[in-house]
């Protein structure tokens, strides 16, 4: 699943100005980081689910996927 992340979604989602970084997985439920444009972004969770649809469509795994939220440091003051 990781190089799934990095070599097929995590382009497509730089291609928006969004960023995902592969975290960690526990059986069927995947953790990423989103940053970029993705951080602020209002239907996140659309495209939480696409990835959903994507990995099995390609890979025929029904995967959870966690995402985390992850602001720039310069967005705190």
């Amino acid at each position: 699943m990781e190089q799934y992340i990095n070599e097929i979604i995590r382009p497509k989602i730089q291609g928006d100005g969004g960023e995902i970084t592969f975290c960690s997985q526990k059986d069927d439920t995947v953790t990423v980081i989103m940053q970029g444009e993705c951080s602020k972004c209002l239907i996140l969770d659309r495209c939480i689910a696409w990835i959903e649809s994507m990995a099995l469509k390609d890979l025929n795994k029904k995967v959870k996927i966690n995402a985390v939220r992850k602001k720039p440091f310069f967005w705190d003051t």
